[in-house]
C-alpha cells in the first residue's frame, strides 16, 4: 500500500467503464503467454462451456440479459475467465456451429479498493476493457447506476464474484452478498419498464485449482519459513515431507501464531479472549481448539477496529470487515476534502493523522479477511495437498500483513490446473412476479436466489 493512503484526500472518483476493443484485441492475444509467465497456472479446461456458448448466442439474439456469478478463490480467476471467452468458448462454439459474433467478452463488476492497492494503471485497465467499479460497504449509487444500465444495455454480459471477495480456498465458498440477486430483479424490474422482452438469467461458474505435480517439498520450505519468522524451532525428522509430520508442523505453527496474536490483543489492547472452553477440557481435540481460538482472536481484531470506527459487531465476518473497510475509506477519502485548496494547513495536517490512524486500524480487519472462511477441519475432512497448500499460504497471508508487506505477491508452490465448470442457467425472470408482489417478498425473493446460488456453487466446487 502507498505512502499516500496516510493522507487524508478527496472522495474516490468513480472510473466509469470505457470499453476499448482494441485493447481487449491485444489483452486476448497477450493472455496465454502472460498466464505462464505471470502466474502458477499451467492449464486451464472447462466442462459444460456448450451452456455458456448458447446463452452467448441467446444474449446476442437479444432474446436474454445474464450475468455470470463466478467463484473467486484467488486473484487470478479473472484472468481464467478471460481465457474461457478469448480461447475456450470460441473454439467450442466452433466446433458446435454456434454462431457467435466477436468480441467475446464480459463486463466485470470489481471493487473501486482494487486500484489502490493494485496501482492506477489497473484502474486504467479494468475501465478500457469495460468493467464498472463499486465502493463495497455502502450505498454507492454511481457505481450500482453504472451496474445497472449495463446490465440492460451493456454490449456484453455482466460478470462478478457473488462472495466478494477471494477467500484463498478452492472449496469453501463464504456467505454471499445479496447484491447479485437484487442486480438480476433489477434488470428484470428495468426491461419490462422499458417494455422489452429479454428473460435475464444468473449464471454459476465454479472455479476450482489443483497442483500439477503435489508441491510438498515446497510447502515444507515455506512452513520452515514461517516457523522463523514466528520463532519456532522445529527438530530434524527422517521423513520431513511426510503429511503427518507436516500436517503436525502446521498445527503447531498455528498454534504458536495465535499465541502471539493472544499475548498481543491482550496485553496493549487490554482484551480478554474466552478461552474457558479450553481450560475446562470441554475442548480436547486439537484442531477444534485452534478453530476456538481463531474466532476468538478474529473477533477480537474486528472489534478493535470497529471500537474505533463506532460500528456495531452485528452480521457475519465478511459483513464485519466491509463495514470497516468502508469506515476507513470514509476517513481517508473525505466528502469535506472536495476542495481541498481550501483546506488550511492544521486541517489538512490533523486529516492526515486520521487518514494514518485509521489505515492502522483497517490493518486488523485485514488480518481477519483472510481466514473468514477458514475452519479447524478443513485439512481433515479432505486431506489433499490443494488443502493443505491454501492453508499454508493463508498463514504466510497473515505472517506478512504482520510484517507490513501488504499486498505481497504469494510464493509460487508449483504450477497448477484451473478448472472452470458452467453450471446450469438460474432463472431471475421466473422469480420476478413474486419479487413484484411487496417489499417482504421482494427481501425473500432476494434471500431465496442468493441461497439458492450458494447451493449451486458449492455443488460446482466438490
Amino acid at each position: 500500500m502507498s505512502f499516500f493512503m496516510y493522507q487524508a484526500q478527496p472522495p474516490l472518483e468513480f472510473i466509469p467503464p470505457a470499453f476499448n476493443p482494441l485493447l481487449l484485441k491485444f489483452v486476448h492475444l497477450l493472455l496465454p503467454a502472460w498466464l505462464q509467465w505471470k502466474t502458477s497456472i499451467n492449464t486451464i479446461e472447462a466442462e459444460n462451456v456448450e451452456i455458456l456458448a448458447n446463452l452467448y448466442h441467446q444474449f446476442q439474439d437479444r432474446k436474454i440479459r445474464f450475468m455470470l456469478a463466478f467463484r473467486h478463490p484467488k486473484i487470478d480467476d479473472p484472468f481464467c475467465l478471460t481465457y474461457l471467452f478469448s480461447q475456450l468458448l470460441p473454439k467450442l462454439a466452433q466446433q458446435q456451429n454456434i454462431n457467435l459474433e466477436y468480441p467475446i467478452h464480459t463486463h466485470f463488476i470489481y471493487d473501486r479498493g482494487i486500484p489502490l492497492w493494485a496501482g492506477k494503471h489497473i484502474g486504467w485497465l479494468a475501465a478500457n476493457l469495460g468493467a464498472t467499479p463499486i465502493q463495497r460497504g455502502k450505498a454507492d449509487w454511481t457505481g450500482l447506476r453504472s451496474a445497472r444500465d449495463l446490465y440492460i444495455n451493456g454490449k456484453f454480459p455482466m460478470a462478478a464474484a457473488p462472495e466478494g471477495a477471494t477467500n484463498g480456498l478452492s472449496e469453501i465458498i463464504s456467505p454471499l452478498e445479496p447484491g447479485i440477486a437484487q442486480m438480476g430483479f433489477w434488470c428484470a424490474e428495468d426491461l419490462q419498464k422499458a417494455g422489452r422482452k429479454e428473460q435475464v438469467f444468473i449464471l454459476p461458474i465454479g472455479i476450482k485449482y489443483s497442483y500439477i505435480n503435489e508441491p510438498w517439498a515446497e510447502i515444507s520450505n515455506l512452513l520452515t519459513e514461517l516457523e522463523t519468522a514466528s520463532g519456532l524451532n522445529i527438530a530434524s525428522t527422517n521423513n520431513p515431507n511426510s503429511f503427518e509430520v507436516l500436517y503436525s508442523r502446521l498445527l503447531s505453527l498455528a498454534e504458536n501464531l495465535l499465541s502471539i496474536m493472544e499475548q498481543f490483543y491482550t496485553k496493549f489492547y487490554h482484551q480478554t479472549l474466552p478461552d474457558k472452553k479450553i481450560t475446562n477440557g470441554e475442548i480436547s481435540d486439537r484442531n477444534e481448539a485452534l478453530a476456538y481460538r481463531l474466532q476468538s482472536v478474529m473477533n477480537i481484531a474486528l472489534f478493535i477496529a470497529e471500537q474505533y470506527f463506532d460500528l456495531s459487531s452485528r452480521g457475519n465476518w465478511n459483513d464485519r470487515c466491509r463495514r470497516v473497510e468502508q469506515a476507513g475509506w470514509n476517513y481517508i477519502f473525505r466528502e469535506d476534502f472536495k476542495e481541498i485548496k481550501s483546506i488550511s494547513m492544521i486541517e489538512k495536517h490533523l486529516g492526515d493523522r486520521i487518514a494514518e490512524e485509521a489505515y492502522f486500524r483497517m490493518w486488523h480487519m485485514r488480518l481477519v479477511e483472510s481466514f473468514v472462511a477458514v475452519s479447524g477441519t478443513y485439512i481433515q475432512a479432505r486431506p489433499t495437498v490443494e488443502r493443505f497448500a491454501e492453508m499454508t499460504l493463508l498463514l504466510w497471508d497473515m505472517v506478512n500483513k504482520i510484517k507490513g508487506s501488504y499486498p505481497a505477491k504469494r510464493p509460487e508452490l508449483g504450477k497448477q490446473k484451473a478448472k472452470i465448470t458452467v453450471g446450469e442457467p438460474i432463472s431471475v425472470s421466473e422469480r420476478y412476479p413474486s419479487y413484484k408482489t411487496n417489499r417482504v417478498a421482494a427481501r425473500k425473493a432476494v434471500t431465496d436466489l442468493t441461497s439458492d446460488l450458494q447451493q449451486v456453487l458449492e455443488k460446482l466446487v466438490v
